[in-house]
């Protein structure tokens, strides 16, 4: 009898070469059944997308590094001789809401052949009646898909929505999938064999700019929040060191800190114990505590990442609801500092009703605290979000608006205080706001202009800000 085969795609930002969780976990329960898996990855392709980290490094949110390996001109020349070398059964694709339209430009490319198509992730999810609308899947996954993949392949769908996933039953992932080279990731101006590790899933708070609350509704009598076991993660851990040898962990989590202090005191104390890789982690700075703090410097963390977003309390509060107050979050900043671990802090600007006094409170509580690097991001209505709702109703956002990646936004956003030329000029000098002395800022908010001028002051407040912070 033939063995089934799946192909998955894919459909990636450029040179974003940290290694999903999703699709090594799904070949890893196929391979349980028996079904053969394989993979065509658009990481090293010139697609038309933009590079996100070299986005990041351009707006000083990185140090400048290089790219492991140059890009592939191929992409479409190179999907369809996949499919045709391949032969699979079904092509199983996971979609972001940015890379929609990458998505259906590959399938149409293969249109008419003999298989069926399939389509999961949070953007299928929130883009489930766009995608079924092309013509071009067979079906497409709302909501998780470990049940969903075997239950569509053995013919068993019998509701939209599949079952939560419990994470310590699932099998360790199967990085096999990526040729051994996707493992190198740059971070901080460094290469690292890093692979990425689900500690938990899902989130147990409401922003305004997060699918979580929208994922968190499609399962009303489940427990969307979940964390694997002590043991469980460390029994994956210890696999993935020694198959894969990797020298840096990723924690994916969105709020790692979630973990009760006992449980967090026993993983750290195990990890260094039985694992003994540096690791990164984030969360909330709200579920900072000193103790919490020791328990994580002792396991070996190496680097954090915080959300704090906003520095206007009321604004963060009624927009993008998050609670805590900026006392709060300098005290708490604090004491990462007294712990000396190095972090970076999330911030987003752009929001439709926000002001330039208002970005400015953002960039004062970056002054205040010590970040080794700062994310600035652009506000983004993503469907699902209670913000994608309240943008879309108020006429800010047209239903067929498109997101331009967490640093560019929606395409089509509508402002009312500030135009977006304005928005990206504050963006690229955010950095330098927070960490250059008052007497630059002169000369800094030239650089907010993309005149001829205003370009050239913002690239030589780059270089001397590269040569002091990044050097």
């Amino acid at each position: 009898m033939k063995q089934f085969k799946v192909l998955f795609l894919y459909p990636n930002v450029p040179m974003s070469t940290l290694v999903p969780i999703n699709i090594p976990l799904l070949s890893a329960i196929l391979k349980q059944h028996n079904i053969e898996t394989d993979l065509f990855d658009t990481t090293y392709y010139f697609s038309g997308l933009k590079n996100f980290e070299k986005e990041k490094e351009r707006l000083l949110q990185v140090k400048p590094f290089s790219i492991p390996t140059e890009y592939k001109t191929t992409l479409i020349a190179d999907w369809r001789r996949k499919v045709e070398d391949t032969k699979p059964d079904l092509i199983a694709v996971t979609v972001v809401e940015d890379t929609i339209d990458l998505t259906l430009q590959l399938i149409r490319s293969v249109q008419g052949r003999n298989f069926e198509i399939i389509a999961g992730g949070v953007g299928a999810t929130f883009n489930h009646k766009l995608l079924q609308s092309s013509g071009l899947f067979d079906d497409v996954c709302v909501g998780e898909g470990e049940s969903y993949i075997l239950d569509y392949i053995f013919g068993n769908i019998k509701n939209p929505y599949p079952g939560l996933a419990n994470l310590n039953l699932l099998p360790f992932p199967d990085f096999d999938i990526f040729p051994d080279d996707r493992i190198i990731r740059v971070m901080q101006g460094k290469k690292y064999r890093m692979l990425q590790i689900e500690v938990d899933r899902g989130c147990v708070f409401g922003c305004s700019y997060c699918c979580a609350p929208a994922l968190k509704s499609l399962y009303p009598r489940q427990q969307y929040y979940r964390r694997k076991t002590n043991d469980r993660l460390l029994a994956e851990l210890k696999f993935l060191k020694d198959k894969y040898k990797p020298d840096y962990f990723d924690f994916g989590s969105e709020t790692f800190l979630l973990r009760p202090l006992k449980d967090l005191q026993e993983l750290m104390n195990r990890y260094r114990k039985e694992i003994d890789i540096p690791f990164w982690c984030q969360t909330r700075p709200e579920t900072i505590t000193e103790d919490k703090l020791k328990a994580l410097k002792d396991g070996g963390v190496s680097d954090m990442q915080f959300g704090i977003e906003h520095g206007n309390e009321v604004f963060r509060k009624s927009w993008l609801k998050r609670t805590g107050t900026n006392e709060l979050i300098l005290r708490n900043m604090e004491l990462v500092g007294k712990y000396k671990i190095p972090y970076t802090v999330n911030m987003i600007m752009g929001f439709v009703h926000e002001t330039r006094d208002m970005v400015w409170d953002s960039i004062n509580i970056c002054k205040q605290i010590n970040p080794k690097t700062i994310n600035v991001y652009m506000a983004t209505a993503y469907k699902g979000t209670w913000l994608h709702k309240i943008y879309l109703q108020e006429g800010f956002i047209s239903p067929q608006s498109k997101t331009d990646q967490l640093l560019g936004g929606n395409t089509d956003m509508k402002y009312l205080y500030l135009t977006k030329e304005e928005f990206q000029g504050l963006q690229r000098t955010f950095p330098l706001y927070a960490r250059l002395g008052e007497t630059f800022y002169p000369q800094i908010q030239m650089a907010e202009k993309f005149t001829e001028v205003g370009n050239k002051m913002f690239a030589e407040l780059r270089e001397l800000f590269i040569k002091e912070f990044y050097q």
